[in-house]
């Protein structure tokens, strides 16, 4: 998985890995990461976060945010996302990302922001004030973006388990703010709560 990363390590360059969780559910914030991992220091089951099991991807967090160089992520909330739309959230969280690393590295590799294109057809792009890389399905090809989902995922999973705290009534410690039946019973019965996107709910 680090044949993206091989030819800046061959020269001595840092790379870093960015993606984003939680642009689908119906609560809860976008939360961007960006990683930095020495090169050549390969920790062993690292994937795209959406393959692994919770145990698994918990520690695979602690080991990774141990490891690397920096670490950084960026958190855009429920409101945020209403009025800017979640494209344009994700953007601003990966920037937010990106932006929050001690060290800045010679290139960035990030999962592809959206397969839609702007109005005069070119591809959505970010402002990090360095290279970068969009790869389709970079999370289950490319090491540092592998790395940087499960930081971003375990990330909002705690954001999350913490509301739940806050808004019992709708278990967002067990579907995290997507759209399971449960959930949606919850919004039927008690109507939406402070961290929902009401954006999103309108399409129910």
């Amino acid at each position: 998985m680090c044949r993206f990363e091989r030819p800046y390590w061959e020269k001595g360059l840092l790379v870093a890995g960015m993606d984003e969780a939680g642009r689908g559910p119906l609560a809860g914030p976008c939360v961007a990461a960006a990683v930095i991992m020495p090169p050549w220091l390969l920790i062993p089951g690292i994937d795209d976060s959406k393959k692994l099991p919770e145990k698994k991807r918990r520690r695979l967090f602690e080991e990774i945010t141990r490891s690397a160089i920096c670490c950084s992520v960026g958190i855009v909330d429920s409101g945020v996302i209403d009025e800017i739309n979640i494209l344009n959230a994700a953007k601003r969280a990966f920037e937010q990302a990106f932006l929050g690393l001690r060290v800045k590295p010679a290139h960035v590799f990030c999962d592809r922001i959206s397969n839609e294109k702007t109005a005069g057809g070119l591809e959505q792009t970010l402002t990090l004030g360095t290279s970068y890389r969009q790869i389709t399905g970079g999370d289950a090809l490319c090491y540092s973006v592998a790395a940087a989902s499960i930081v971003a995922k375990e990330t909002r999973d705690a954001l999350m388990r913490e509301y739940a705290k806050t808004f019992p009534e709708y278990g967002f410690e067990n579907h995290k703010g997507y759209a399971t039946k449960r959930h949606k019973e919850m919004i039927a019965l008690y109507g939406a709560c402070d961290i929902h996107r009401r954006s999103f709910l309108r399409e129910l």
